[in-house]
């Protein structure tokens, strides 16, 4: 019965030796919602990572649940929608994040626009039957025999042993908007909350503009932090975008970038951003200082900054022409001139279809 925590994952670089971990399996890494799916009869919950309640949101899934699933089970998985573009399908997790929405009519009409699957990767219970204390390769076993040739909406994960078969989906399966391969222990039983698995994913680099920065939740007046630096990549056009954040810092680093950066502060009406000073309301580009529903009231305001420093910083993956995921300091690169910092250097991953990843042999296994 939920609430039920998942497993999580551990960083590794590189995809490990099953050798040294006593076997493991292998799968891709969704780029999508964590979900824990409770199935009985007719009634299905979908829950979060976090344990909060997913299943208003996802009508279509629940639906499918109902018609696909074992009469009594729960599943560790993903929820996903995946769109198609000029190489295939891919997975798109902006319009995913659009499902979380107070209105149901908005939920109910992008349930029908862009309908969202869900992948199932591990089993924790089937009919009276806890899997939460058996080894991986039986719950696998039981997971495959349950769920059998599945053609979605709902889904069964593909798996490998093979270290030269996961390390090709790594490079390939990045084209359809997968976040990496997971590895987890043959042996090892399901732990909720407990990082178990290992989890591999793209580590890329960017020279970057610094264009802004908002202080920290935690600075005062007498003590100002620095919260978040802004980033920036010139265009083809020659505009300066904006790519995203790197927010991580030590209290005391925040205390000395807040003083070190104060020089390179300028009036927004000077800044290449300042076209976007009367933008009051949600946008689709995401420009600074706005707000959106996932904002949820909080101060986006940023310091708009001289953009005359370049910095390097590391980054896992794009989502359309921004960082998916905050991208991490690495140093700060007074060698380069920041108008010659654009997308042309970023990593493009060569396009894969998606609905070839969902489609596997029988079993989901490769």
């Amino acid at each position: 019965m939920p609430p039920l925590l998942p497993m999580l994952a551990k960083s590794v670089s590189g995809v490990p030796d099953p050798a040294k971990h006593g076997g493991l399996s292998f799968e891709p890494k969704w780029d999508g919602f964590r979900c824990l799916l409770f199935k009985d009869g007719d009634e299905v919950e979908l829950a979060s990572r976090n344990t909060k309640p997913l299943t208003r949101y996802f009508p279509e899934v629940v639906d499918a649940a109902r018609e696909q699933l074992p009469d009594r089970v729960v599943l560790d998985g993903e929820l996903f929608v995946g769109l198609e573009g000029p190489d295939g399908w891919r997975l798109e997790f902006e319009t995913l994040q659009e499902r979380i929405h107070p209105a149901a009519s908005r939920i109910d009409k992008l349930a029908r626009e862009t309908p969202a699957g869900f992948v199932a990767f591990d089993l924790l219970a089937l009919g009276d039957t806890s899997y939460l204390d058996r080894p991986l390769s039986e719950r696998r076993a039981a997971l495959v025999e349950a769920l059998g040739e599945l053609s979605g909406p709902c889904f069964l994960s593909r798996t490998t042993e093979d270290v030269a078969e996961a390390e090709r989906w790594f490079e390939e399966f990045e084209g359809a908007g997968l976040d990496g391969v997971v590895a987890k222990p043959l042996g090892a039983p399901y732990e909720p909350n407990k990082r178990t698995m290992l989890k591999i994913k793209h580590e890329r680099t960017a020279d970057v503009v610094l264009a802004g920065m908002r202080e920290h939740k935690t600075s005062t007046a007498a003590t100002p932090l620095l919260g978040s630096l802004l980033l920036g990549l010139y265009d083809a056009s020659g505009e300066l975008q904006h790519i995203g954040v790197s927010a991580s810092f030590t209290a005391k680093r925040r205390a000395e970038l807040w003083e070190e950066l104060q020089p390179l502060a300028c009036d927004i009406a000077d800044h290449p951003w300042g076209r976007w000073n009367e933008l009051l309301t949600a946008n689709p580009d995401r420009v600074p200082g706005t707000q959106s529903r996932w904002s949820q009231g909080k101060d986006l305001s940023f310091v708009p900054l001289r953009p005359e420093r370049v910095l390097e910083v590391k980054y896992d993956h794009m989502e359309g022409r921004r960082f998916r995921h905050t991208a991490h300091f690495k140093r700060w690169r007074g060698d380069r001139d920041p108008e010659s910092c654009g997308y042309d250097q970023l990593d493009e991953p060569a396009g894969y279809d998606l609905t070839r990843i969902l489609t596997t042999s029988p079993g989901g296994t490769t």
